[in-house]
């Protein structure tokens, strides 16, 4: 029987090629996630800007239609870009981390459905009902409404549990697996669990408190980008020197 040139060679099993694959395509998705968190961090700071006051008055504007449609792209944004850190860090995260990224994960789901209901259906329900709108706006400034919003408040209780204490369980996972940034994972928890001090201050300072937050978004996505292309590059020298050896022998 003649024996295989190939496995002679050393040619790596299939199932090795598959598994470096797999590698290279990991890290091109979390790459990609990351740049998608970066662009998150970076809309969620520039919305903030000029913001005008939660009221009837501004609702029904085109300036808060497009800063609401920004903020739910920023959510979906975020989202992907927690879906990458959740990936490339899932070896490491615990039980901490998978509850801070689901927790994490439905507030800002939560945030992308508040900022809908705000963008596209307070505006109509202002003609009607100028008092409700104001009441959900205030609600949603950790204000105590007027009136009652119904189950709206259980909309904004998800929101803030998530993106409070699951940012902060979050950032903890992140900083302590130790691949990203850690200034932008401790930035991140500290960022999102000061959230909590808004019910106790005015509606002025939620427009600065926002700003950490997205900084450490940014610092977060380009440090899960630039780890993903440093992993994919290594993988097809990896692969080669693992052949190396079997083609000695």
């Amino acid at each position: 029987m003649i024996p295989n040139v190939l496995d002679i060679a050393g040619t790596p099993a299939p199932d090795q090629d598959e598994e470096f694959d797999m590698t290279i395509t990991t890290s091109r998705i979390t790459a990609a996630a990351g740049l998608c968190a970066a662009v998150a961090g970076a809309i969620y700071i520039g919305v903030q800007v000029n913001h005008p006051t939660a009221d009837v008055a501004h609702v029904v504007t085109t300036d808060v239609l497009v800063r609401e449609m920004a903020k739910a792209g920023m959510a979906v944004l975020a989202l992907t870009g927690f879906a990458g850190m959740f990936l490339r860090n899932r070896q490491r995260f615990g039980a901490l981390g998978v509850v801070g990224y689901l927790l994490v994960s439905i507030g800002y789901f939560a945030m992308f459905a508040n900022q809908c209901i705000v963008a596209c259906v307070l505006p109509v329900v202002a003609r009607t009902s100028p008092g409700y709108v104001q009441d959900y706006l205030d609600a949603a400034m950790g204000n105590k409404p007027a009136g009652d919003i119904g189950h709206m408040a259980d909309l904004f209780l998800v929101t803030g549990i998530g993106y409070s204490i699951g940012g902060l369980l979050f950032g903890i996972a992140l900083f302590r697996a130790g691949i990203l940034a850690r200034w932008a994972s401790a930035l991140f928890a500290a960022g999102t669990v000061s959230a909590l001090a808004l019910a106790f201050l005015p509606e002025s300072f939620s427009r600065p408190f926002a700003v950490p937050v997205g900084i450490a978004l940014i610092g977060l996505g380009l440090s899960l980008y630039r780890t993903s292309r440093t992993e994919t590059a290594s993988a097809p020298a990896a692969q080669v020197a693992a052949a190396e050896p079997a083609a000695v022998r």
